[in-house]
């Protein structure tokens, strides 16, 4: 089988938030930046699957750059809840400065919290990579040599390459990811016995947060 090969894209900004945390709530973007995705549109395959989260602003930069697409791409696209961003719970809705006063100062340099730190009513990012790779899993099983383009979030994409990278969670928080920034991940399958360290494939990583 041939390389399944991953074209992850952060959904664009939100510029709506009110300044508060809004995590895995469901907030629209700003995608009146065409020419961002008419740039992205030339970079992506035009038969590839394309998949975003259930989170209405990934579905609106999919339509974006898809609306660009030369020849166009499939119009129809898979929705999948397990690439949704991290869901800070009882955060969601708070200032910065708010969660500071809650959490008595303490603060993370990358991220709202450690990636072992689960939220109250939410998941940690531990929780997160977990829920990435079943999805990933899954998708590389079903789509195996295809071009995936995953319209996905921040902190999905930082999951993922962790997944790709064999790396603890919270080494992953230090990946920048930004809003319309292309992450290409390739996945080399390959069976047990083979040169390659798993059984069933390897990760190799093209490129990280590519701004068009």
């Amino acid at each position: 089988m041939s390389d399944t090969r991953w074209w992850w894209i952060r959904h664009a900004p939100v510029t709506a938030h009110g300044g508060r945390i809004y995590g895995a709530s469901d907030v629209p973007c700003d995608v009146s930046a065409r020419e961002v995705f008419q740039r992205l549109a030339g970079l992506l395959p035009s038969d590839a699957v394309w998949v975003t989260s259930h989170l209405q602003r990934t579905a609106q930069t999919a339509d974006a750059i898809l609306a660009e697409m030369t020849p166009a791409a499939p119009s129809e696209r898979l929705r999948d809840a397990h690439l949704g961003e991290q869901s800070f719970g009882d955060w969601q809705g708070l200032t910065h400065a708010e969660l500071a006063q809650q959490r008595a100062g303490a603060w993370h340099r990358f991220w709202l919290a450690p990636a072992h730190e689960r939220p109250p009513g939410g998941e940690s990012f531990e929780d997160l990579v977990e829920r990435v790779g079943s999805a990933v899993a899954r998708l590389n099983e079903t789509y195996g040599g295809r071009d995936i383009v995953a319209v996905t979030h921040g902190g999905t994409i930082r999951a993922a390459l962790a997944l790709a990278l064999e790396i603890v969670p919270e080494r992953a928080l230090a990946f920048e990811i930004a809003n319309c920034s292309l992450t290409r991940l390739d996945f080399v399958a390959g069976p047990s016995g083979s040169h390659l360290r798993s059984a069933t494939g390897a990760w190799r990583v093209g490129q990280v947060n590519i701004t068009p």
